[in-house]
């Protein structure tokens, strides 16, 4: 029973992660209608689609693999970082997987990313309410940490520029 509960998770992940790329399409595909010279929907961005579909279902596959073993790190590292390993060693060996993933529009990407982050961090509200004000200071010194060092950086790299 515990075997079918498991494959039925996958499928699970699996349908997820492909109506996301059905979100990618979609996307993509009003960029094409606003910007006519935008990249076109060809058949090496569905080969795209299907790499990273296949990366994410094979991250997602080794995390929960890794999480049973003894290793304390293993069991904690994130299974975006598997998905990451994953892409980069598959990425690295086939120049095909290169181009079928370049395919695929990058702010089409980006745009269903940002909106199930903003559905995720929508629900976890209340947490976020239950912090206490100290956080503020924390986010203030990181944004603006954050932003001088991007100045500083973009400073340097106009002043090698001339």
């Amino acid at each position: 029973m515990a075997n079918k509960q498991g494959l039925n998770k996958y499928i699970q992940f699996a349908l997820i992660i492909a109506l996301s790329l059905v979100f990618i399409l979609f996307t993509q595909q009003v960029k094409i209608w606003r910007y006519p010279d935008a990249a076109p929907i060809t058949g090496m961005t569905f080969v795209g689609l299907f790499f990273l579909w296949l990366f994410s279902l094979l991250g997602i596959m080794i995390s929960d693999l890794t999480r049973k073993t003894n290793i304390g790190f293993l069991q904690d590292f994130p299974i975006l970082g598997w998905v990451s390993i994953v892409s980069m060693i598959v990425c690295l060996i086939s120049d095909f997987a290169v181009n079928a993933i370049l395919a695929v529009d990058f702010l089409s990407i980006t745009t269903p990313i940002l909106a199930f982050a903003g559905v995720s961090v929508a629900n976890q509200l209340t947490d976020l309410t239950k912090t206490s004000w100290k956080i503020l200071i924390v986010a203030i010194f990181v944004f603006s940490g954050a932003y001088l060092l991007t100045t500083i950086v973009a400073q340097f790299g106009l002043w090698i520029a001339g």
